[in-house]
Formats: structure tokens, C-alpha cells, sequence
């Protein structure tokens, strides 16, 4: 008996937490997450069971926004919807349960709390939705100033994004400068900008969504090229790894004035060239993300410039920029020698050099092999000439101090 009541006992305590936690769950107001894109018509949801009388009102941040109702049945005569309404329901669907709220072109204000209450015979329904606005990223974009500076920029993003840099080869000391400014509108552009250094040959950007929907990279090496007028020339420009679908473009700038080269869709396989014979392709390679541009005859004032190689894919951009001076083999010549002696001559040269060189060592040789001869020699007194010549010689004063002729 004692063992059946503490059972008893056991099972009414079970029961007492089992009905405390349906009912909290019971009344717990369910939550829907929706982002909007900013600009854009955007729904949010609210259902319920549709009965012959009720009353839909909803509000944001506890303010309220719009009330609908409807008595036996009978939807009330409803005027036209205003097409510069910010939220409205749409009419033909509360007679099927469907109370949701129409955000027409959404604005940064428009996130924030909702929450949609019914209010029929059947009782009362809550739900809350939490609504967020997001200005997705478009573009990111890099380029170099004239302060020797890597800008990275994007704009009209909301909420502000997060920039982080990298650079190959790896640099743990980068100190980037990071600069956010909204318009009249909420939408963010950001600057950031890094030194250059001699060292780093590739700059990478990144731009982070704050609710992590985006990640954009975008890279930009910089490099130099000289070559000779009239020789053909191959200007290098790899995509980066795991690129499946891009889109290469090649461009040509001289004083400032960019101008477009070719073009190349990964998909269609398609190339646009507005270059003609002049420009191509390694057509075998470039779909494996060998982007090369070949260049037939350069000619000094027409080719001398930079190329811009960009490979576009998804949220990802990666800029080659190549400064290629095409010179004549006089300027080649002066650029590698100021003095004004040309290559050629320096290889005229060679031979004297060495004809001059193997003139000193035999002299050298010679020289030893003479001293060394001569040291070899002895006088009668049995010492080497070079110690006899090197004994001091005796000073006589006055003429009692010479010595006395024994002949």
C-alpha cells in the first residue's frame, strides 16, 4: 500500500510539470525572422482560421499601423488600394485566413518588431514578426592612388559591412583605414585604404555582410613589363583558384583614358574583341582561367600603358594590372646603361678584358719566377747579394777615421 500511494504520488507530481510546461508553450506567441530588401515590396506573414466575424490589427514596436475588420461574413466595400500605400492587406485573401502585411519598397525604418493580432469568435492569435532591412552589397571594387595607397571601396550597403585585408605574401602587420558614411537614405560607403609596400605583390579585400548573407574578395596585383617595339608580347593574368564561372575583361589605359580590349563570358564561351587581329586569347587555356592576352607588333606610342586584366565571378573580383613599356632598342639600351654605353658595345668589350687580364697574370708570374731566381743566388762570402745589400753603410767623419790601406 505505502509503495502504491508513493506511485500515486510520483505520477500526480509528473503530471503537475507536464501540464506546466503545455501551458507555457500554449502561450508562449510564436516569432517569424523576415529580412526585406531594402527598396523592395516585402510580405510578412500572418495566418489564421478564417470564422464569419473578426478583427486583424497590426502594429509595430507596440504602435498601430493598420486595422481591418470584417462583421457575419460580409466583407465590407473597400476603395481602391493607394499604389503609394508603405503597407496595406490584400483584401481578397482575409476571407481565406491570409492577413498577411505588404510592405510596399522598404526603407531602413521599416525593420523593427510586428506583431499581427486576430481577434474572431474562435478567440484571440498572436504572432510576432521581426523584421529586418538589408541593402545587399552590389560590387567591390580596388584601385591605387597617387599617394602610393590600395583603396578598397563598396556602396549603398545596409546595415555597414565588416572590411578585413590580406595580403601574398602574408603581412601580420597591415593597419588598414576603414571609413563608413551614410546618405540621406541609411545606405553605407566605405572606403578603406592600405599603404603599398615594395613587398606585396597581391592585396586582397574582403567585405562581409553584417547578417552574414555576403562575402565579397576582391584582389589586385600590380606589375611591370618592358618589352621592344616590334616583338610580340604576352601579358600574364591568371584567375584565382575555385573560379568556375567569371568573366574576363581586358582593358587599356594611356593618359587616363581607358579603353576596352576584349571580353570573355565562361559560360557562353564567347569572346567580344574590339581589338581585332590586333588582341587574342590563348582559346585552349582560357576557359581553365588562363587569361594571357597576346599582343601582335606593339608599337612604342600606341601600346605603352596599363592593361587591366579582371576576372568577375560570383561576389568575388580579382584585378591584374600590368604597366608595359614598349621602347626601341636605343631606349632599351640608354634605360640599361645612363651612362650612354650601349649592351652591345659592353659585349665588344669582353674580349679586351680578357686579353688584358691574361697579359697581367703572365707579368705577375714572370715577376715571381725572376725574384725567386735571384734569391736563389749566393755571392763567394756564401750570403745571398739581397743581405749584402741590405748591411748598413759605415759613416767616416774625419780622415783619422778611415781605415789604414795594409797595401
Amino acid at each position: 500500500m505505502h509503495e502504491i500511494m508513493r506511485m500515486l504520488k510520483s505520477l500526480a507530481q509528473s503530471s503537475w510539470w507536464l501540464l506546466w510546461i503545455l501551458t507555457f508553450v500554449k502561450c508562449k506567441i510564436p516569432e517569424i525572422h523576415v529580412t526585406c530588401l531594402f527598396s523592395e515590396d516585402c510580405v510578412l506573414p500572418c495566418s489564421f482560421k478564417p470564422t464569419g466575424n473578426f478583427e486583424i490589427s497590426w502594429y509595430r514596436q507596440d504602435v498601430l499601423l493598420l486595422n481591418q475588420s470584417q462583421q457575419d461574413g460580409h466583407q465590407p466595400h473597400q476603395p481602391p488600394r493607394d499604389q503609394n500605400a508603405k503597407m496595406y492587406l490584400l483584401q481578397d485573401q482575409l476571407s481565406r485566413g491570409n492577413a498577411s502585411l505588404h510592405l510596399s519598397k522598404c526603407g531602413i525604418k521599416a525593420r523593427g518588431r510586428y506583431k499581427c493580432l486576430v481577434n474572431s469568435t474562435l478567440g484571440q492569435q498572436e504572432l510576432f514578426v521581426i523584421t529586418k532591412v538589408e541593402a545587399p552589397i552590389k560590387m567591390v571594387t580596388m584601385k591605387n592612388n597617387s599617394n602610393k595607397e590600395i583603396l578598397c571601396l563598396s556602396k549603398d550597403v545596409f546595415p555597414a559591412p565588416r572590411v578585413q585585408w590580406f595580403t601574398l605574401p602574408k603581412n601580420n602587420d597591415l593597419r588598414p583605414t576603414t571609413q563608413m558614411v551614410a546618405n540621406s537614405e541609411g545606405l553605407y560607403s566605405v572606403q578603406s585604404k592600405l599603404n603599398m609596400s615594395k613587398d606585396i605583390v597581391t592585396y586582397i579585400c574582403t567585405v562581409n555582410s553584417t547578417y552574414g548573407t555576403q562575402s565579397w574578395r576582391c584582389s589586385l596585383q600590380e606589375r611591370e613589363l618592358t618589352t621592344e617595339v616590334g616583338q610580340h608580347l604576352s601579358i600574364p593574368c591568371n584567375a584565382p583558384e575555385k573560379l568556375q564561372h567569371f568573366l574576363l575583361t581586358w582593358t587599356f589605359t594611356r593618359a587616363n583614358e581607358p579603353t576596352n580590349i576584349l571580353s570573355y563570358d565562361s559560360r557562353t564561351r564567347q569572346t567580344i574583341n574590339y581589338w581585332g587581329g590586333r588582341a587574342k586569347l590563348l582559346q585552349d587555356q582560357v576557359q581553365m582561367g588562363n587569361g594571357f592576352l597576346q599582343l601582335e607588333h606593339p608599337m612604342s606610342q600606341e601600346s605603352t600603358g596599363t592593361y587591366t586584366c579582371t576576372f568577375s565571378g560570383f561576389q568575388s573580383r580579382h584585378v591584374v594590372q600590368t604597366h608595359v613599356n614598349v621602347s626601341s632598342r636605343a631606349e632599351l639600351q640608354t634605360a640599361l646603361d645612363p651612362a650612354g654605353h650601349s649592351a652591345e658595345s659592353k659585349l665588344n668589350m669582353w674580349p679586351i678584358a680578357i686579353v688584358v687580364a691574361v697579359v697581367v697574370v703572365a707579368a705577375v708570374a714572370a715577376l715571381l719566377w725572376y725574384r725567386k731566381r735571384r734569391a736563389n743566388q749566393r755571392p763567394s762570402g756564401g750570403r745571398p747579394a739581397e743581405e749584402m745589400e741590405a748591411q748598413p753603410m759605415k759613416t767616416y767623419k774625419t780622415p783619422e777615421n778611415l781605415p789604414v790601406d795594409n797595401c
